[in-house]
């Protein structure tokens, strides 16, 4: 398992598909996934420090964990069957619980539990941007800087959508 750690999200257009973009720690590849715009909202909201007046989901979640005793240890991004990533949240004692990573990561940035991505799946997946293009991730960096929550339209709702 490679370290993974969140650059952030960004929408792509024309579609307006939200897309987590993870890159590992100690290396190069780019772990680019597709998201549905309430996770990325939530990811985006942790990020930039905004605290609604209710708690969303995945707070509600990290609080319903601390409040059983639990500790998320670990996220593992573990595979992709049929075009769907596959994550997992790591408690310890070997005590696992599958989950969607836009999910998983959710979670993961409102704890500090570090993402792993499984070494497979990123030599299968992984990307790498050439020299000539790190303007390119720093103008996505810019990006990330000046873009608020609202931007991906989502509301209160459930969740749902892609993973």
């Amino acid at each position: 398992m490679q370290e993974l750690r969140v650059v952030g999200v960004r929408v792509e257009l024309p579609g307006n598909q939200p897309i987590l973009l993870l890159k590992e720690t100690q290396g190069e590849r780019y772990l680019p996934i597709w998201i549905g715009a309430a996770e990325a909202a939530a990811i985006a909201f942790e990020q930039q420090g905004v605290r609604p007046a209710r708690p969303m989901t995945h707070d509600l979640l990290r609080e319903v964990v601390k409040a059983l005793g639990a500790n998320l240890e670990a996220v593992h991004i573990t595979e992709m069957r049929d075009g769907i990533y596959i994550a997992e949240l790591v408690f310890g004692d070997e005590r696992t619980v599958s989950a969607r990573p836009s999910d998983a990561v959710a979670l993961a940035v409102r704890t500090g539990a570090p993402i792993y991505g499984a070494e497979a799946l990123l030599d299968e997946v992984g990307i790498e941007i050439p020299d000539e293009q790190e303007d390119e991730v720093e103008k996505f960096r810019e990006f990330l800087d000046n873009i608020s929550p609202e931007d991906f339209g989502a509301g209160s709702g459930s969740g749902g959508g892609p993973t």
